[in-house]
């Protein structure tokens, strides 16, 4: 199984910066747990196994109320400790939503925002305003035509 995890050397390897700024690639394991194949091994699957359960836990969040998508992101987290493909997720989700809040912070794409949630709220307004003025108050399981 090879999860891309031995590419960087040494228990200090997860402290240094490559040229861009970003922590190298790799495992952050702990040195000794490194060095023991069998160990790092098992330290592996047990980080899997931690950083599924908080993905799941996430993933049941999603429809229920509770933060799905913070609690999957940090299964991720978790994940990248020790898995390279979960590190390069990070990153790659990282710069996206970079660039969507400098989009997003652009006068004229909030400008663009304002006045269509503008536009939304008003015809949700007359909506009501409509089914109110047809209807009353009443549930429209106990309207009777």
């Amino acid at each position: 199984m090879n999860t891309g995890s031995d590419e960087a050397a040494g228990p200090a390897a997860g402290v240094e910066e490559d040229a861009s700024g970003a922590k190298p690639l790799g495992s952050r394991a702990p040195g000794f747990i490194q060095e023991r194949r069998a160990l790092h091994l098992s330290w592996q699957v047990g980080v899997f196994i931690v950083g599924l359960a908080v993905v799941g836990a996430g993933i049941v969040m999603l429809p229920l109320p509770g933060p799905g998508w913070l609690v999957i992101f940090g299964g991720m987290a978790i994940w990248a400790t020790e898995f390279v493909w979960a590190q390069l997720v990070l990153r790659w989700t990282k710069r996206k939503v970079t660039e969507a809040t400098q989009r997003a912070l652009d006068p004229r794409v909030r400008r663009r925002n304002i006045i269509l949630t503008t536009v939304g709220v008003v015809i949700i307004a007359v909506l009501v305003a409509v089914y109110v003025w047809k209807f009353g108050f009443e549930m429209p399981w106990r309207i009777k035509q």
